[in-house]
């Protein structure tokens, strides 16, 4: 008796997590399936049906079209590529540095830093805003490309942490061994801990590149200049005054997501051991 009971609950309960699942599913799909539909539709189709309702054609790519000739998209991928190499350059060495250093060098300055870091963490990047535009305008680094690339690497904390947990896996015994055969600071890091820190220089590449490549506050505060619009920053240019041309903000959505969906597809499998294989010790 008590056996079927114990059944009843277990499909009961099994029931009510499939249909949150389910429910969850929907929430991200719909929004994605309107995009979709609304980027192959013409203005008047998308006033006049409902958001969910299929094109009239799925060969219509004049919002395409529009969206390299008159949103400038090609100008747009210039400046966001030479913004992502370089701030991804710079947060792995400036955040694999600091982590070596916090994880080398346990002094009470060093600890004292790192708590620092920790409260930086947990200030809402807004609140900080109008100091930080007065140090950026104040350097006339405002509507230049190296504003958000020193940024970018300046305030990335969770780049530290994750070099963190994997230099927490490696042997201090290597740097004692390298000191003895006469081997400097610098030749240990850039020769010995760099390269076994390849796992977590993946994971920094994908999980802030997604972030960088999706930015729009950023670009959009320091570099308003129509020569200097990211990605995200020309589908603005789509609102206007009198309303917004959101088929054609919609195929804008489309051609900028696929980088990210073909990098996450393929490496999707380096993100998730990346993030977990750091925190887990031998």
């Amino acid at each position: 008796m008590s056996r079927k009971k114990l059944n009843s609950k277990e499909v009961f309960f099994g029931i009510i997590k499939y249909a949150f699942l389910i429910f969850l599913l929907l929430i991200f799909v719909i929004p994605l399936l309107t995009v979709f539909f609304t980027a192959f539709k013409t203005g008047t189709e998308y006033t006049t049906t409902n958001v969910l309702s299929l094109p009239s054609s799925f060969l219509n790519f004049d919002n395409f079209k529009e969206v390299f000739q008159k949103g400038n998209m090609i100008i747009g991928f210039k400046n966001t590529v030479i913004i992502l190499v370089f701030s991804l350059l710079g947060s792995v060495l400036t955040g694999s540095m600091a982590a070596y250093i916090f994880s080398r060098f346990k002094t009470k300055f060093s600890k004292f830093v790192n708590g620092m870091f920790l409260v930086a963490v947990m200030i809402p990047g807004i609140a900080t805003q109008v100091a930080t535009f007065q140090i950026v305008s104040g350097l006339g680094l405002f509507n230049t490309r190296l504003a958000p690339i020193i940024l970018y690497c300046g305030t990335d904390i969770m780049t530290i942490y994750i070099f963190l947990q994997f230099l927490e896996n490696i042997s201090v015994s290597l740097d004692e061994s390298a000191i003895i055969d006469g081997a400097n600071y610098f030749q240990i890091f850039y020769k010995i801990i760099l390269p076994l820190l390849s796992p977590a220089i993946v994971t920094v590449l994908i999980t802030k590149g997604v972030g960088v490549y999706n930015d729009f506050y950023t670009p959009f505060l320091y570099t308003p200049n129509a020569n200097l619009l990211t990605l995200s920053t020309t589908l603005f240019k789509f609102k206007g005054p009198y309303g917004a041309h959101w088929e054609i903000i919609s195929a804008g959505i489309i051609v900028i997501m696929i980088p990210t969906l073909i990098v996450f597809i393929s490496l999707q499998k380096r993100i998730y051991s990346g993030l977990v294989s750091g925190s887990v010790k031998e």
